[in-house]
C-alpha cells in the first residue's frame, strides 16, 4: 500500500475544477485509455492570463489529484508562468507522490504542454526523425530525457514510474539503460573529479549547510553516519524519523541534493534506528 499526503487525500476526494470549459481557448490532452490513464485540459486565457481551467481524468486517485491540483496551480496566473511549471512542481504542491505513481504528475504536466502548443498555434506531432522507445506507450528518447534531466532519474524504474515506458512488455528497458548511461556519462565528464576525501569533506558540507538547514525548518534533522565510495549513510532526527514520507525526503531531497552538488553516483540509504 503506497502513502500518500494528506493533499493527495484531499484532492483526490475532493477534486477542484472537475468539468469542461464552453468555447475554451486551449485544449490538451495527455495519456490514452490503451495506457490506463488520460487527461484532457481545457484552459481559458484572457490578456496573456489563465483565468479558468478545468479537467476531465480517467484514472487512479493519483491523476485525479494531479490534475486538480495543476488546475489551482495555473488559475490566474501568467501565461509565461505558467509555461515554467514541471511535473516535479505538481507533485511538490501535493506533498510528494510514490515513486510509483510520479506518471501522474508527468501526465499533468504533458496536457498543460499540449494545451499551450496548441494555444500558440505550434507544431504537436513527433517528428519523424525523433526515435520512439517505448512502442507500448508511444514514449520517445526526447520525453524519456527531459524525464531524466528534470527528475534527476537514476534507474530504469525510475523512469517507467515516471514516464511509463518499459512498463508493460519490457523490450525496451535495455535502450532505456543506454539513455541513462549516455546521459549521466555526459553529466559526470562535466564536474571536477574528487578524491574520496575530496568527496566525503563535500559531502559533509552539503550535508551541514544544505540539507540539515531545510530539514530544520519542519522540525526535523539528519545525521551523517558513513560513507563508503558513493553510498552514503544517514539518520533522520527529530520530526523526520518518523514521517511516513521519510523515503520520499531522503530520495528526492538528500539524495538529488548531493547527486547534484557532488557526484551522481551517490546512493542515500537510511540506517534504521
Amino acid at each position: 500500500m503506497w502513502d500518500y499526503s494528506e493533499k493527495v487525500m484531499d484532492h483526490y476526494r475532493n477534486p477542484r475544477n472537475v468539468g469542461k470549459i464552453d468555447n475554451p481557448d486551449a485544449v490538451g490532452e495527455a495519456g490514452s485509455l490503451a495506457c490506463g490513464d488520460s487527461l484532457k485540459l481545457y484552459l481559458k486565457i484572457e490578456n496573456g492570463i489563465v483565468t479558468d481551467a478545468k479537467f476531465q481524468t480517467f484514472g487512479c486517485g493519483s491523476a485525479v489529484a494531479s490534475s486538480s491540483i495543476l488546475t489551482e496551480m495555473i488559475i490566474g496566473k501568467p501565461i509565461e508562468e505558467v509555461k515554467k511549471i514541471t511535473n516535479k512542481d505538481i507533485a511538490d504542491q501535493l506533498g510528494g507522490l510514490p515513486p510509483e505513481k510520479m506518471h501522474c504528475s508527468v501526465m499533468g504536466h504533458e496536457a498543460l504542454e499540449d494545451a499551450l502548443k496548441n494555444y500558440f498555434d505550434e507544431e504537436i506531432t513527433i517528428p519523424l526523425d525523433e526515435k520512439v522507445v517505448c512502442q507500448c506507450f508511444n514514449v520517445t528518447e526526447n520525453q524519456i530525457l527531459e524525464a531524466i534531466e528534470t527528475n534527476n532519474l537514476k534507474t530504469i524504474e525510475d523512469v517507467t514510474n515516471y514516464t511509463k515506458a518499459g512498463g508493460t512488455c519490457g523490450r525496451c528497458k535495455s535502450a532505456i539503460k543506454a539513455i541513462l548511461d549516455s546521459y549521466w556519462e555526459k553529466k559526470d565528464a562535466d564536474k571536477p573529479k574528487l578524491t574520496q576525501t575530496q568527496k566525503i569533506l563535500k559531502i559533509n558540507s552539503v550535508i551541514e549547510n544544505q540539507i540539515s538547514p531545510e530539514l530544520q525548518k519542519d522540525g526535523g534533522d539528519i545525521e551523517l553516519i558513513d560513507i563508503e565510495d558513493n553510498k552514503v549513510y544517514v539518520k533522520l532526527r527529530g520530526r523526520c524519523s518518523g514521517c511516513k514520507n521519510s523515503h520520499m525526503t531522503l530520495k528526492v531531497f538528500v539524495e538529488q541534493t548531493l547527486r547534484e552538488t557532488v557526484s551522481s553516483q551517490i546512493d542515500v540509504i537510511e540506517v534504521q534506528q
